[in-house]
């Protein structure tokens, strides 16, 4: 091809890219956006993975009128190992009726979480735990659930005894991990590095924190717990209080809370509210929303009450941590006017927001809400392997 013909393809190719772009619907860019805007240091940016979710979010249908050479181009990216979901970035890749199935799948997995049936749903299948951050919760229910389900778990380890110390960029890890592993669970300071992997990798990718920003499978354990509790999602009056600024586990979870109608208390200091980007989203989707400081008086019409910490780690300025920490001591006595079915979650570690009094009450789902990791997880990883669940899960004995 001599250099004439050589620039009106590489034009081609790129107004072709552009139509791509343009197709894509509103929330996917601004994801991308934010990424972009959020990955930092050793989150190497690379254009062909900037716009990897773009082309994800359309089918194939609308590349026919595409070039022959960005129609293969766009195959090569679109190469994941299997046509079930390619990962769980934010609540935003599940819809509320998938959502409810990931649920049910949960239920019936209960006996397996428990280890009273063995079920090798996923012999053979190995998770990669990727974890940046530090994690007891997370990292350790995402292996008991993989194990539970007859697969196998590599573990990252201390990142201090691993390649990132050497000046190993997420992309390589990734690309290295993509081919030991089936599936990715990775927690990551920098907010929008869980997209940035899963825009980088060809097998799916499951967010478990991304810096401030969400966490969706820690969302599916805490719907899976408050229907649990009330036998339903809809309608219920829901306080969520503490650190709503930098609190990933909040973001997810009034997303998610708000497509089911539910009504939101937001209760901070007011260091800590709930980022207007995020409020404005979800009154812009209908929630009824009060922010008050006042989290004691709000909980005698509570249906649930979800406390979170002050995270001493997202401050920049220990000052302004010193003016909120503590904000927030929830104490057996301040729940004598509460519902009788009212339950109170925490995504733990809690620090000296719940006093261990509460910790006797019938309100305390805590310790519960961080088993139901387990299930919920077990189901997530089926449901990105592509791995049915039983209609019938035995309840005992070998599966």
């Amino acid at each position: 091809m001599d250099g004439q013909a050589s620039q009106a393809a590489d034009a081609s190719i790129n107004k072709a890219v552009i139509i791509v772009m343009d197709s894509t619907d509103r929330s996917r860019r601004a994801r991308s956006a934010s990424m972009a805007e959020s990955v930092s240091a050793h989150v190497t940016m690379v254009p062909l993975h900037l716009i990897t979710p773009i082309i994800h979010a359309l089918t194939r249908d609308r590349l026919n009128g595409c070039p022959p050479k960005v129609q293969g181009w766009v195959s090569t990216v679109m190469n994941k190992r299997g046509d079930h979901m390619t990962g769980l970035i934010t609540m935003d890749d599940l819809t509320n009726e998938a959502i409810l199935e990931i649920l049910d799948d949960a239920e019936r997995l209960l006996p397996v979480a428990r280890g009273d049936t063995y079920l090798p749903l996923l012999q053979g299948k190995i998770l990669g735990n990727l974890f940046f951050e530090p994690s007891t919760r997370t990292r350790m229910s995402f292996e008991t659930a993989m194990k539970r389900l007859g697969g196998d778990v590599v573990n990252l380890g201390d990142v201090k005894t691993s390649s990132v110390v050497k000046g190993e960029t997420l992309y390589d890890t990734i690309q290295m991990v993509d081919g030991y592993t089936d599936i990715i669970a990775m927690r990551h300071p920098r907010q929008g590095a869980a997209q940035y992997a899963q825009d980088s990798a060809r097998v799916p990718v499951l967010n478990g924190g991304d810096g401030a920003g969400h966490h969706p499978t820690q969302t599916m354990l805490d719907l899976f717990t408050i229907r649990q509790a009330h036998g339903s999602l809809e309608g219920l009056k829901v306080v969520l209080a503490g650190d709503l600024r930098y609190g990933r586990t909040v973001h997810s979870l009034s997303h998610a809370l708000t497509r089911f109608g539910c009504e939101l208390v937001l209760a901070s200091p007011s260091l800590l509210r709930m980022p207007r980007e995020i409020l404005d989203d979800l009154t812009a989707h209908g929630a009824i929303v009060t922010e008050t400081e006042d989290l004691l008086g709000s909980i005698n019409e509570a249906d649930v009450v979800y406390m979170t910490r002050i995270q001493k780690e997202r401050f920049a300025d220990e000052d302004e941590y010193t003016k909120v920490a503590g904000a927030y001591k929830l104490h057996a006595n301040n729940l004598e006017g509460a519902k009788a079915s009212m339950i109170i979650m925490h995504p733990l570690p809690r620090v000296d927001e719940i006093h261990p009094s509460v910790d006797g009450t019938r309100h305390a789902r805590y310790f519960e809400q961080a088993f139901n990791g387990v299930v919920a997880r077990m189901a997530l990883l089926c449901r990105l392997l592509g791995v049915s669940v039983p209609a019938d899960v035995p309840q005992g004995g070998e599966a």
